[in-house]
């Protein structure tokens, strides 16, 4: 009966520290914080949110550059294309009204999980369903993504949960050779 009781015990406790995986949630002023690898080069990149009704802005600095990249509610909502700018080209980059930046939109979130993939940038990405490779962490804690493996090549994403800013936490194998890692989240208030 001991072991009975201790093997329940066990299973409740499993339970309770896989269902309090964080969710990273986007709002004003929270920041990014992530480490790049672009095309061999290491770089801190850090974003910063600013919601309005009309359009989700990210200012972004790394090593000196900075830039705010604009991103439409329609993109939002119903884009198809990451943008991989590096915000290099101008003070304020206004994306496409199908493009995001560090994420998926709304509806291809909704296409993965009712689908089990979805397709950006005219690739499809289909939902890893082995579970130990779902295994990202953000400054020691276990973040609720989905894992997705690219159909054509070997680019692998880590989407985190999150229905109305479902942020790529993690990239790799990327054949761009742009690859990124979410490190920290700060919200100011």
């Amino acid at each position: 009966m001991k072991k009975i009781l201790l093997i329940l015990f066990l299973c409740a406790m499993h339970q309770v520290g896989t269902a309090q995986k964080y969710i990273p949630i986007l709002k004003n002023n929270t920041t990014l914080i992530y480490i790049c690898k672009l095309h061999g080069q290491t770089r801190t990149l850090t974003l910063t949110a600013r919601i309005t009704s009309d359009k989700l802005i990210l200012d972004l600095d790394t090593r000196g550059v900075k830039s705010s990249i604009v991103t439409l509610p329609e993109a939002l909502k119903n884009g198809n294309a990451l943008s991989f700018n590096q915000g290099e080209y101008a003070p304020v980059l206004n994306l496409k009204p199908t493009e995001t930046f560090f994420m998926i939109s709304q509806s291809a979130y909704q296409d993965l999980v009712k689908n089990n993939k979805f397709i950006y940038n005219n690739t499809t990405y289909v939902l890893d369903q082995n579970q130990g490779n779902n295994n990202v962490e953000i400054e020691g804690k276990g973040v609720d993504a989905l894992h997705v493996v690219a159909e054509i090549d070997e680019t692998e994403m880590w989407i985190v949960k999150n229905p109305e800013f479902p942020l790529i936490c993690k990239i790799m194998k990327n054949p761009l050779g742009i690859n990124f890692t979410l490190v920290k989240v700060a919200d100011k208030n």
